[in-house]
């Protein structure tokens, strides 16, 4: 799918399009996790250190994709504690909450460091998606909904209010735009959001950005991914984005993408990833066919 405008938010982090970075921290040394060949199409994959690793096993699962590419790793960004962070465990266990909502993959962990502390007897936690669930699950703490869609506007619009004092504590990205706090409020939550964890910008090697210069498709999570990629790459947007979902998509029109250099799925998701990375692939294929 060729992408289309969108307002919805980054399942990975919720953040705004304009979000500017404000620390940038070292990288490791950039490697190649497929080899390269001059027939190969070069891939970057951009999530932090140690996230990558199911999107390349899902690439080399599939034969003709992994006899297609060479994959670099480029993590683009990192996570790093917030500002309200130390404050979580004492809000958890000292106020009373009928819901926790959790947005991201990062946001479980953040929460599992702090949930021992009402493990006993548990708040019911909202996931955004099947991937946030998941990683609560490995933690032991138990979700209780999933919206129909993993986005907030989604989560704000499905879960149920119980009365009108129902309160949610919402531990997000300090980066997160305010979609899920605003939606939920709009409709009688009482929220209280604790910025628990930030996402900062890689700073790569020479080395790094001399393997960046022959990528021919950047793979995106996120529209921190994004930026942190072209802060690295003197904002090269002349590479095809292959976006896992409609908000890194339209991060990319942001950032003057043309709707030609951007796949992405309906569902954000691995599976529909990997089949927009695929038909990147085939565009490369056909435009040095011509």
């Amino acid at each position: 799918m060729k992408s289309q405008v969108s307002t919805l938010l980054c399942v990975g982090c919720l953040l705004p399009l304009a979000t500017c970075f404000v620390e940038i921290r070292p990288s490791k040394a950039c490697r190649s996790v497929l080899p390269a060949t001059k027939d190969k199409t070069s891939i970057a994959v951009t999530r932090e250190e140690g996230k990558n690793a199911k999107l390349i096993d899902a690439i080399r699962n599939l034969d003709d994709l992994r006899e297609a590419v060479e994959i670099l790793e480029l993590p683009c960004i990192e996570h790093a504690s917030g500002p309200d962070y130390d404050s979580l465990a004492g809000t958890l266990a000292n106020e009373s909450w009928d819901y926790v909502a959790v947005t991201s993959p990062e946001a479980a962990k953040v929460l599992a460091s702090a949930w021992d502390v009402v493990r006993d007897d548990p708040i019911s936690v909202v996931a955004v998606g099947k991937a946030t669930e998941k990683v609560l699950a490995k933690f032991n703490i138990p979700v209780a909904f999933v919206p129909s869609k993993a986005t907030a506007e989604t989560l704000a619009e499905e879960l149920q209010l119980k009365d009108e004092r129902t309160s949610l504590l919402y531990p997000a990205s300090a980066r997160a735009r305010d979609t899920l706090q605003s939606g939920l409020e709009a409709r009688g939550f009482h929220v209280k959001r604790l910025n628990t964890y930030d996402t900062v910008t890689t700073s790569w090697s020479e080395e790094q950005k001399q393997q960046a210069k022959r990528v021919k498709i950047a793979c995106f999570a996120s529209p921190s991914s994004i930026k942190g990629w072209l802060l690295n790459t003197g904002d090269n947007n002349r590479v095809i984005a292959a976006c896992i979902g409609e908000t890194s998509a339209t991060a990319c029109r942001g950032h003057s993408w043309s709707d030609s250099q951007i796949f992405y799925p309906a569902s954000p998701g691995i599976e529909g990833w990997v089949e927009a990375i695929r038909d990147a692939v085939e565009d490369v294929k056909l435009s040095h066919a011509l």
